[in-house]
C-alpha cells in the first residue's frame, strides 16, 4: 500500500505563508515533498519563508500578492503555474485583523479593508484554484483558515466574525458543487495561536490572566501544530473528508 501521506510531486499554494499558520502549513506539506508557491505581501517575508522551505529539498516560489486585488491575484496564479506547473491544493490562508475601536464607530473604510481581503480575497483565490483543478481534471483540495469568532461573538470584530462566518458557508458549498470534480474543500478553525496579528493581544498581560486559563492545554498554539493537518488536508489520507470544519485550539472552544 503507497503512503498516503506522500505529497511528492506535488504543489500547494499558500497564500499568507510567509509566517504564522500559513508558514507552520507550509514547513509541514514540505516535510512531505510538496513543492510550495508562497503569496505574502512581504518581500522580506517571502525571501525568508523561500529560503527555510527551499532547505528542505523542494522547489519554492514566491509572489507578492495582495489577495484583496483580483487582478493581483490571477497575475500571481498564472506566475504559480508557470514556475511550478499546476496546484494540487489551495491554502486559502492570508488575512487581516480588525483595528475598530466599537461598533458603533466603525467605520465604512474598516468594515471594507476585512472583507476584501478576508471574503473576497478568499474569494478571488479560491474561484481561481476551482477553475484550475476543474479544466486539469483530477481533482484537488481547497482549505480555508476561519476562525472562531464565525460562530462566537467578537467585540468590536463583527466584521472579522462575518467575514470568516462568510468563509465557511463558501467552503461548504463548493464541496457540494464540486465533490463530482473530485475536489475537496474544508476549514480550519484555529484557537489563540502565536503569530504577528495575535502578538498584540498576547503580549498584555491582563489578556493573558484572563485567556491562557480557558485553554485547557494552558499554553498558546504553535504555528507547527498546523503542519501536520495541512498535509493530511492535501494528501490522499482526506480522499472522502469535505465540507468540515477542522478545530486545532487547545480546547479553548470546548470549555
Amino acid at each position: 500500500m503507497k503512503d498516503l501521506f506522500d505529497l511528492s510531486g506535488t504543489v500547494a499554494l499558500v497564500t499568507g505563508g510567509n509566517g504564522g499558520i500559513g508558514l507552520g502549513m507550509a514547513r509541514g506539506l514540505a516535510s512531505k515533498g510538496a513543492n510550495i508557491a508562497i503569496w505574502g505581501t512581504s518581500a522580506e517575508k517571502n525571501r525568508a519563508a523561500r529560503a527555510e522551505l527551499q532547505d528542505m529539498g523542494v522547489t519554492v516560489a514566491d509572489f507578492i500578492c495582495d489577495v484583496g486585488d483580483q487582478q493581483q491575484v490571477t497575475e500571481s496564479f498564472a506566475a504559480t503555474l508557470d514556475a511550478l506547473g499546476r496546484v494540487d491544493s489551495c491554502f486559502v490562508n492570508a488575512g487581516v485583523g480588525g483595528k475598530a475601536e466599537s461598533f458603533v464607530s466603525m467605520t465604512d473604510d474598516e468594515w471594507h479593508r476585512v472583507m476584501r481581503v478576508n471574503l473576497d480575497g478568499a474569494f478571488y483565490t479560491a474561484q481561481i484554484a476551482v477553475q484550475h483543478m476543474v479544466a486539469r481534471g483530477d481533482g484537488g483540495s481547497l482549505v480555508f483558515t476561519t476562525s472562531g469568532s464565525a460562530y462566537f461573538g467578537q467585540q468590536r470584530g463583527q466584521h472579522y466574525g462575518a467575514s470568516k462566518a462568510g468563509l465557511i458557508s463558501m467552503m461548504r458549498a463548493i464541496a457540494v458543487e464540486h465533490a463530482r470534480h473530485g475536489i475537496r474543500s474544508n476549514a480550519i478553525l484555529p484557537g489563540w495561536i502565536e503569530s504577528e496579528m495575535t502578538a498584540p493581544a498576547l503580549g498584555w498581560d491582563k489578556f493573558v490572566a484572563n485567556v491562557l486559563p480557558r485553554i485547557p492545554m494552558r499554553r498558546w498554539g504553535d504555528p507547527n501544530d498546523f503542519s501536520a493537518l495541512a498535509v493530511y488536508l492535501a494528501c490522499d489520507a482526506s480522499a472522502y473528508h469535505t465540507g468540515d470544519v477542522i478545530t486545532i485550539d487547545g480546547g479553548y472552544h470546548s470549555f
